[in-house]
């Protein structure tokens, strides 16, 4: 395993002085797109080499089903608008899903193209091409308020991608609809945790403002503490639970609370939301998924000199995306496998180092995952200026403690699939507090499923 030795810090290592190769960055240019836009030439020619299958498995892949040859097609017979419009009438955030869905493993990794050993048609760019020039000058069907035709009103807890797409759909059905959130900008990770070389802020915030056109009303509250979910059942008829995951789980050792120590979601949101905010020295990421990978290519960008991951199994158990890691070390990450934390070392109230244990791996268990044993006599010491543990979120079970038939399990909230109805007919959910952290456009599908089901349950109990 690659690693550098530093047991003879002592317990107490002198800090690490920022490496004065670690590089100043440009913060207009330190997040540049990973794929950038086509042009009007280069999407002409990448619609015409769409087949336009009529079984379309590229659609079939979609979670939210888009019409893809439908909406390529409209490229082609430069029909912009109407591309536009096959995209949003299935997913109304096609702007943001254009930009973060892994399309090489859902709609670019099943077409046909690549059965016959050629590149796959470039679908995500192709869907941000026209939802690019939609935002431009969007359609006035998209940006005028429904006129409102129910006497029953929905509320929507969370302002992430699962509650905007319900709320989008029940808005234009003629349903008066409020999103609850407790931050002061909606759009949940999509504002603040997707990583800002795939999706800037203010591309999020256009499709809120857009969601908000509609007619959809936005409240700023805190659900079980300055609004209780009692309350906000009074006031709605029904109430969808979007609310996402917790904040990311502690690594449960010592030294997690020393300055320099800050998680991947932290990290992201504040240099999202602080322009200035820079990175240097050495940085060591703990933790295996996309989201391990969003803040260690962010770190470089911030400035960092070098970025260090470590990840307790190997290369071939690592749970994020294949073409994420691929991306990751063309930005200069370097990986360390079979290696557990131990330890933060501090020194002066500052992390200085990492204590870390070599792993081996077991026999797999009931879920088919390999268990984790430390080797004896292992332990090593990695020096650093700055931490970042990227374990995965907690999940929020507070606010839905003794509430009334919701039926919570191992922290999701358990629905009817196909529905999206919890236990309690009055609540229906989706997105990540149901299935547990999946991508944007799966939380979009939970979204919009609930919307349809809500829609035809309040028509039957007014019919």
């Amino acid at each position: 395993m690659s690693k550098i030795d530093f047991t003879a810090m002592g317990s107490n290592p002198e800090p690490r002085t920022p490496n004065p190769e670690s590089r100043v960055v440009n913060p207009a240019s330190r997040f540049q797109e990973i794929h950038p836009a086509l042009d009007a030439h280069a999407a002409a020619i990448e619609a015409n080499r769409c087949l336009f299958c009529y079984d379309a498995p590229c659609t079939a892949a979609c979670p939210t089903h888009i019409d893809v040859p439908r909406f390529i097609k409209k490229i082609a017979t430069d029909n912009l608008r109407g591309s536009a419009l096959t995209i949003l009438n299935s997913n109304v955030l096609g702007l943001s899903c254009a930009r973060v869905c892994p399309v090489d493993v859902l709609c670019e990794g099943a077409c046909v193209m690549v059965r016959e050993n050629y590149k796959p048609i470039e679908i995500g760019r192709l869907q941000r091409f026209a939802m690019d020039r939609f935002y431009e000058k969007p359609d006035s069907a998209w940006s005028t308020p429904s006129p409102i035709t129910h006497t029953e009103r929905v509320g929507c807890v969370g302002g992430g991608p699962a509650s905007l797409a319900c709320a989008a759909e029940l808005r234009r059905r003629g349903y008066a609809v409020t999103v609850i959130d407790n931050r002061p900008l909606p759009g949940g990770l999509n504002t603040y945790g997707v990583a800002e070389y795939k999706l800037r802020p203010q591309d999020s915030l256009r499709e809120v403002d857009m969601i908000r056109s509609l007619g959809v009303e936005f409240r700023q509250a805190l659900v079980g503490d300055t609004i209780s979910l009692e309350s906000v059942e009074k006031e709605f008829s029904l109430v969808f639970l979007g609310m996402g995951l917790g904040t990311m789980q502690r690594l449960g050792i010592p030294g997690e609370s020393l300055h320099g120590v800050i998680d991947a979601l932290r990290l992201i949101e504040r240099y999202k939301t602080a322009p200035d905010f820079q990175v240097r020295g050495r940085v060591v990421v703990i933790g295996g998924g996309n989201t391990a990978i969003d803040a260690a290519n962010a770190a470089r960008r911030l400035g960092a000199a070098e970025v260090h991951l470590f990840y307790r199994r190997t290369e071939r158990e690592m749970p994020a995306f294949r073409s994420e890691f691929d991306r990751s070390k063309v930005e200069g990450v370097r990986f360390h496998w079979l290696a557990q934390p131990m330890e933060i070392i501090g020194f002066e109230g500052n992390a200085a180092a990492v204590r870390f244990v070599e792993t081996r791996l077991g026999a797999p268990d009931h879920n088919g995952r390999c268990a984790i044993t430390p080797v004896p006599g292992s332990q090593y010491q990695f020096a650093c200026d700055m931490v970042i543990p990227a374990i995965g979120q907690e999940r929020l079970t507070s606010l839905l403690e003794n509430t009334r038939g919701i039926t919570v399990k191992n922290g999701l909230v358990v629905v009817d699939r196909p529905t999206g109805r919890t236990t309690n007919p009055r609540y229906f959910a989706g997105g990540d507090c149901v299935n547990g952290g999946r991508e944007v456009v799966d939380a979009v599908a939970d979204g919009k499923r609930a919307a349809l089901a809500m829609a035809a349950q309040l028509e039957k109990s007014s019919g």
